[in-house]
């Protein structure tokens, strides 16, 4: 059974660092498309981070030079490393993938850019207060 459990949420003040884990369970590594996404209240969901099977990465102009995604592979963990939080990036954050196959390139953008992934995490709560 496939799983992703995120930890690593929790309250910092602005200009703080918090790094978030998402750990696959069920597969046999976690090179596929996955990807961070974030929905604050009375927000829509929007996408953060993402890095597809080649390990290439994009991210969402708001977090862009301020959060890192980035993976180990031997532990099937997929991490987004913030720095700079600011109030608004306060949300719940959540990761995702397909990990039904190898996408790369355009075919992961696209499944990132509409959040067609198929297996989710629970979330985790980050907070940044000013």
């Amino acid at each position: 059974q496939v799983q992703l459990v995120e930890s690593g949420g929790g309250s910092v003040q602005a200009g703080g660092s918090l790094r978030l884990s998402c750990t696959v369970s069920g597969v046999t590594d976690s090179r596929y498309c996955m990807g961070w996404f974030r929905q604050a209240p009375g927000k829509e969901r929007e996408w953060v981070a993402g890095i597809d099977s080649v390990d290439y990465t994009t991210y969402a102009n708001s977090v862009k030079g301020r959060f890192t995604i980035s993976r180990d592979n031997a532990e099937n963990t997929l991490y987004l490393q913030m720095n700079s939080l600011q109030p608004e990036d306060t949300a719940m954050y959540s990761c995702a993938g397909d990990l039904r196959a190898a996408w790369f390139g355009t075919t992961c953008s696209n499944k990132l850019r509409t959040a067609s992934l198929g297996y989710w995490g629970q979330g985790t709560q980050v907070t940044v207060s000013s």
